[in-house]
């Protein structure tokens, strides 16, 4: 780990794919096993890299508490969220991060607009948070489902804009991230699951029944990429047919999305310690002074 106000440098090619707002997608143009000719020992060694610039970097964020970090993942069934944030994150500090995982909503959860429950777990200032699925569940499975009329759900996307141009002009630095699985790599791995004892668990009859909805998702994934890719939150698709490649992509999108804020957090802490500091020095001169006379009303 490096330690605080060194820089360390990593690799400038850019790995994961940014949506252009309005841009229409087509995933079936991305390949879900791209590496950009970056290869597996490559890979291990700039993510070590990127791992002791995270470090340092959160590390500088949670001290400042000046800004929030949101990590949206979002893909296909067995694209990696998990594995994702399990190795992403494996240098960070826990005391400084929030991992929320969202699931089918609660009655409590439906009784309210459907970004209530997302607002509220937001993290707060000095965190570091990933969101393990998201608001955009309301426009995928909401959709793909068929659970409320075409209306409502497209009516979401201006909705999410707003609600992330909110974030973002308070304080958020937001990456979202579409971990983008081919369906030939999702049925290996949920095959693969079935001979693991340690993830077996995480299989339901539901994997495979989803399965058979896969262009439907890709409808509803381009559509949302394409609505909801801003200036200021933009969409990034990344490779993950390549666990590795994936766990490099994500990263190198976190360290450069905090790498600009260092000097400001730095110069902040600087300030913020500079009256401490002062009056630590004045503690001490002032105990000095106490042990010097207590030296001479000893001697004499």
């Amino acid at each position: 780990m490096s330690a605080v106000g060194e820089s360390v440098s990593v690799a400038s090619q850019q790995y994961a794919r940014r949506v252009v707002p309005g841009e229409r997608v087509h995933l079936d143009r991305y390949d879900p096993a791209d590496t950009q000719g970056l290869t597996k020992d490559e890979g291990r060694d700039l993510l070590q890299q990127l791992d002791e610039e995270l470090a340092e970097l959160q590390e500088l964020l949670y001290a400042a508490g000046q800004h929030r970090v949101l990590l949206l993942l979002q893909g296909m069934d067995t694209s990696g969220k998990d594995g994702t944030i399990k190795r992403v994150l494996k240098e960070v500090n826990p005391t400084g991060c929030q991992i929320m995982s969202f699931k089918s909503p609660t009655p409590i959860e439906l009784a309210h607009d459907f970004l209530w429950r997302v607002h509220a777990k937001v993290p707060e200032a000095g965190q570091l948070g990933v969101f393990n699925r998201s608001h955009y569940e309301d426009v995928l499975v909401v959709r793909v489902h068929k659970l409320v009329p075409d209306a409502v759900w497209r009516g979401r996307y201006s909705q999410i804009n707003a609600f992330e141009r909110l974030l973002t002009e308070t304080g958020t630095i937001l990456i979202k991230c579409f971990l983008h699985i081919s369906k030939d790599e999702q049925e290996r791995r949920l095959l693969a699951r079935e001979q693991d004892v340690t993830k077996a668990w995480k299989l339901s009859p539901g994997d495979w029944a989803e399965r058979q909805l896969w262009d439907d998702y890709t409808a509803a994934y381009e559509d949302a990429l394409r609505e909801c890719s801003t200036t200021r939150a933009p969409w990034n698709i990344i490779p993950a047919d390549k666990k590795w490649f994936r766990n490099v992509a994500v990263a190198q999108l976190l360290v450069e999305a905090l790498r600009p804020h260092r000097e400001g957090w730095l110069a902040h802490l600087d300030a913020l310690g500079q009256p401490q500091l002062a009056a630590l020095r004045e503690a001490r001169g002032e105990r000095a002074g106490e042990d010097e006379e207590a030296v001479e009303d000893v001697t004499e």
